[in-house]
């Protein structure tokens, strides 16, 4: 967890729950909350004038939902919509900047993950400007394991479909799939039940 359940709850914080593709806030609407995953999956996406959508990322148990729009005074440039039931810890705006101006430690922690998260977020975009598949599938599996622990080969299982995978990245469904083989004759990773293990 980025911060602790029980400090959040000395700030006013309560636990929402989210039916799959229920819409935790949309593109456009003001930054009213912090919001920390307790159980489930959340995507950031965003739709194109196309219909088309892009996911900006899929967030799991323990991640916090777009906390950096909580410095600025911007409006969101994503939609946030559970997959999967989840579970969220939500604190106002204002408790959750109190928590940090009284808890620098927990501001320091913040700082270095979202630092982290940026710094991941550029080898993502650098990795998705390429117009070889298997560079764009290994940077967003790069970003995707940073988030672990564990770093060793095939540690880590990828929780999402082929089809999360084509939007995180920009490609075909059938693209991945192709690329997807290819990385395992590589043995750079392996499928075990349908699963990805990077």
């Amino acid at each position: 967890m980025l911060i602790e359940p029980t400090l959040l709850f000395e700030y006013g914080a309560t636990i929402e729950n989210y039916e799959a593709s229920e819409i935790i806030f949309t593109e456009g609407s003001r930054p009213k909350y912090y919001y920390q995953l307790t159980s489930g999956r959340v995507k950031l996406n965003h739709i194109d004038i196309n219909g088309k959508e892009f996911i900006q990322t899929i967030l799991t148990t323990g991640q916090s939902v777009c906390e950096l729009m909580l410095f600025i005074d911007e409006s969101y440039p994503v939609n946030a919509i559970s997959l999967v039931p989840s579970s969220a810890l939500k604190i106002k705006k204002e408790n959750f900047l109190n928590l940090i101006n009284d808890h620098h430690k927990v501001s320091l922690d913040i700082n270095k993950f979202l630092a982290e998260r940026l710094y991941q977020k550029f080898l993502m975009l650098h990795s998705n400007s390429s117009l070889d598949p298997e560079v764009r599938l290994m940077g967003v599996l790069r970003y995707l394991k940073s988030f672990t622990e564990n770093k060793t080969p095939h540690s880590f299982e990828v929780l999402f479909t082929r089809q999360e995978l084509a939007s995180l990245t920009g490609l075909r469904v059938e693209t991945v799939i192709r690329t997807v083989k290819k990385m395992e004759e590589k043995n750079i990773l392996q499928i075990k039940n349908r699963k990805i293990h990077f």
